[in-house]
């Protein structure tokens, strides 16, 4: 039975729900843990050869998952708290500097709320490469030259994501792309409280079911950080983790549910807010990351 999910940290908790809820050490998988203030917490994941790829269902990499409670409810200092803990675990893939070059991509269809996380969280980048173009600069101690994209999805602009992106980076070349996206979770609790960032890339449209090609370091050229909020979830898999514990055969029951047509992607009824505040919190932690000599968190 495959239960889809875009989260490591779901993956691993699959592997332990199938051992009766007991954590496991995993061969080729190294976890730890930090609280950083009350109702934030970051778990981080590293997938270190192949044997570990195959139980969690990743690539090999680091995983970090940023867990925030009660965000929706429009905490200010809940925010800044999850903000700053996104600016540091970025800051551990993007290590800044005098000459950092980064690109900044908004994966996704800003006029469809759960697959607009990307569009609206890079209208809140501060862009300063073209100052840098006007001034001449080669680059600055306190400001990254940045970059920012929404190359919109395929069934709008007719053009394939990757290839506009691919484009994108021939001009701007980066030293780092960051990609933003939505993803799917098999827990409709993460819809309103998970941020996951990776340094192994994305496959754009993988939340709302509508692969494109990979944006990785293979097909781009340059390193992928990609940050993501899982936003939908597969109805089938809603379905069953909502019974969960009152079917006898949860197999049998996926199978049949599978057999009756396609599956919908199903969203939250507050998703409107959940990318409103999540937007929020991913630009402050970029820009803080990016431009540390005129942001903070």
């Amino acid at each position: 039975m495959k239960i889809r999910t875009d989260l490591a940290i779901e993956g691993k908790e699959i592997l332990e729900e199938e051992n009766k809820g007991k954590k496991i050490e995993i061969k080729g998988v190294e976890v730890d843990e930090d609280q950083y203030d009350e109702g934030v917490k970051v778990t981080r994941i590293k997938i270190t050869d192949e044997n570990g790829s195959r139980a969690i269902g990743k690539p090999i990499g680091t995983y970090i998952t940023i867990e925030v409670d009660d965000l929706v409810d429009g905490h200010e200092e809940r925010k800044q708290v999850a903000a700053r803990a996104l600016s540091n675990e970025l800051s551990k893939l993007i290590k800044f500097h005098y000459n950092l070059k980064v690109l900044v991509i908004g994966l996704g269809n800003e006029k469809v709320t759960p697959d607009s996380l990307g569009p609206v969280t890079v209208s809140k980048v501060k862009v300063t490469r073209h100052i840098f173009i006007v001034t001449g600069a080669k680059g600055d101690d306190h400001v990254g030259c940045v970059s920012a994209l929404s190359p919109g999805v395929m069934g709008t602009t007719g053009m394939e994501t990757a290839e506009l992106i691919k484009s994108a980076v021939s001009i701007v070349k980066p030293e780092v792309v960051i990609a933003i996206d939505a993803l799917a979770a098999r827990n409709v609790d993460r819809i309103s409280t998970t941020i996951q960032l990776t340094d192994t890339g994305i496959s754009p449209g993988s939340g709302t079911g509508n692969m494109r090609k990979d944006l990785t370091e293979r097909t781009l050229g340059t390193k992928v950080v990609a940050i993501g909020v899982p936003t939908v979830i597969d109805s089938t898999t809603l379905i069953l983790d909502n019974l969960e514990g009152y079917l006898k055969d949860p197999r049998g029951a996926y199978e049949h549910i599978s057999k009756k047509g396609e599956s919908m992607i199903v969203t939250t009824s507050d998703i409107d807010q959940v990318i409103l505040n999540f937007s929020e919190v991913i630009a402050n932690g970029i820009n803080s990351t990016l431009h540390p000599g005129i942001y903070s968190t």
